[in-house]
């Protein structure tokens, strides 16, 4: 189970898994997602669902929010064993995409730490297909350069225009903050 430790004097907090040292200090910036050996390498490790929603919180930009559920989730450590990213995939929140063979990432965060995503993007469409799903999704919202899906292999699927929102007089929704967003929806390779 990954355990937080109290926040540094800069208010980030760090994840360490279990049989790993306690970090000195912050982890080093840097790095690459690429299976190389040293100072900066990041490995994949699983994350239970509580441990990757809490990084979520602390982590992610935009939706601190954790998804509701998930069916897998998957993270990446340096080599002193502290998580530095996670990703958690799902069930596609849009209803024409859930078939029983597709998944979604529905949210990535990391602490800033190079090539991260792009490791995790890469290893849960591995591991989806692994699982015998055939597809796997991602969306990102406008402003967002897609960068580390690219560097997975990831190809653009389609484009969304900004909606209003899901609240209807008969179903009434709470905001999330994604209204009036445009999106773009990726699929792995």
């Amino acid at each position: 189970m990954t355990t937080p430790f109290p926040a540094p004097a800069s208010q980030e907090q760090l994840f360490v898994l279990p049989g790993a040292p306690a970090p000195d200090s912050h982890a080093p910036q840097g790095g690459t997602a690429r299976r190389r050996t040293g100072p900066g390498a990041l490995r994949l490790v699983p994350v239970r669902s509580r441990e990757a929603k809490d990084f979520v919180r602390a982590w992610h930009r935009h939706h601190p929010n954790p998804p509701a559920g998930q069916v897998f989730a998957v993270g990446a450590a340096d080599e002193r064993g502290v998580l530095r990213a996670v990703a958690i995939v799902g069930r596609p929140v849009a209803r024409h995409f859930d078939d029983g063979l597709t998944l979604e990432v529905t949210r990535t965060a990391s602490d800033g730490v190079r090539n991260a995503n792009s490791l995790l993007y890469g290893a849960a469409w591995r591991a989806a297909a692994a699982l015998g799903y055939r597809r796997l999704i991602t969306y990102t919202q406008v402003g967002e350069s897609g960068a580390s899906l690219r560097g997975a292999g990831w190809r653009v699927l389609a484009h969304r225009p900004p909606r209003g929102g899901w609240h209807a007089p008969s179903r009434p929704r709470t905001s999330r903050g994604t209204e009036r967003i445009a999106r773009t929806v990726w699929q792995a390779p």
